[in-house]
């Protein structure tokens, strides 16, 4: 790599011997079910034109917000700022069934872009309390997928951010307690909190599979791959969104001597570069590949050219769009045909 035009530009000298690597770790990025959520709202869009609704973060990344907003989407924190008989959209984090009561009761058209796997935490949410147990809702206080899940049977689930709450629970029945999880949590902690909940109740049910998510796995196994073997990593993602904080955290566990998280290469410091040769790059489920192109462009201009992608798991799946808009496409290829 040529010298001369970093020193054109003002940049400190990066001298050819000095030149550095990237692991970019594999998986990264966009998930099934963020993909999913960003294309419901451009999808609704085509078809309704703006504005469009939507409540809360569509998902939580500060780019893929502006870019929808540019596009004619409008982002509320309540259902009660979407004007009577608009369209909105609820967030790929999911809502509690008030939240749909209060927009039929606006007449709003609502579409769900809940993610699937979310979904499947409110469904057993509500068969447990059915089936009258207290639930445990491993996850963070004020998160929207936890406000969603606890919505689904508010008087039966408690919240349990961590191992150390689990000392302070407290249940009707010490052999009628299951436990679900928020999906993007940190694999490792949570099943340590999993462990201190079943050491207080040896009868503790849990789902019939792992709630957190396969994404999020498979980011967490990617980052712990690389941890060892970098002298520093950088997450893109944005400061909200939990997944991407987690794999700040895990590369730390793992090993990392230094992580950062950036919303985009304008964050990233220079100064994290000194003494580093090796830096290993990932980013959560809710950033789009661009952005980390950026930081990838970012650090080869600063000598970091060499890249070796080190992949850890494939993924293949897709999530269909949710059921309102199937049915509203195909009423009107019907209609043009």
């Amino acid at each position: 790599m040529d010298c001369l035009p970093l020193l054109a530009a003002g940049r400190r000298r990066v001298d050819c011997c000095d030149m550095g690597r990237v692991l970019l770790a594999k998986p990264r990025g966009y998930c099934a079910g963020v993909d999913r959520a960003v294309q419901t709202v451009e999808k609704a869009l085509d078809l309704y034109g703006a504005p469009v609704y939507v409540r809360k973060q569509i998902v939580h990344n500060a780019h893929v917000v502006k870019t929808l907003e540019a596009k004619g989407a409008i982002f509320v924190e309540e259902t009660d700022e979407v004007p009577y008989g608009a369209t909105v959209v609820f967030s790929a984090h999911g809502v509690a069934p008030s939240v749909h009561e209060e927009a039929a009761a606006r007449q709003l058209r609502t579409i769900d872009a809940t993610c699937p796997l979310v979904t499947k935490v409110h469904s057993e949410a509500r068969r447990f309390a059915k089936e009258d147990y207290d639930i445990l809702l491993i996850g963070h206080a004020g998160h929207e997928e936890v406000v969603g899940t606890t919505g689904q049977a508010p008087d039966r689930i408690h919240l349990v951010d961590g191992p150390e709450d689990a000392a302070g629970v407290k249940v009707r029945d010490p052999k009628r307690v299951a436990y679900l999880s928020q999906t993007t949590l940190s694999v490792d902690e949570t099943q340590s909190t999993v462990k201190a909940l079943r050491e207080r109740f040896p009868h503790l049910q849990g789902p019939p599979s792992d709630d957190i998510c396969y994404a999020t796995q498979n980011r967490q196994m990617a980052i712990k791959a690389i941890a060892k073997s970098v002298d520093l990593v950088i997450v893109v993602g944005s400061p909200n969104s939990s997944n991407s904080v987690r794999l700040v955290e895990v590369a730390l566990d793992a090993g990392a001597p230094k992580a950062y998280l950036v919303d985009n290469s304008s964050e990233v410091d220079e100064s994290w570069l000194e003494g580093v040769e090796t830096v290993g790059v990932t980013s959560g489920a809710s950033v789009p590949e661009e952005l980390v192109t950026g930081v990838m462009a970012w650090l080869a201009e600063r000598g970091f050219d060499e890249v070796e992608e080190v992949a850890s798991a494939d993924e293949h799946l897709l999530f269909a769009l949710p059921p309102e808009l199937r049915r509203e496409m195909r009423a009107r290829e019907r209609a043009a045909g």
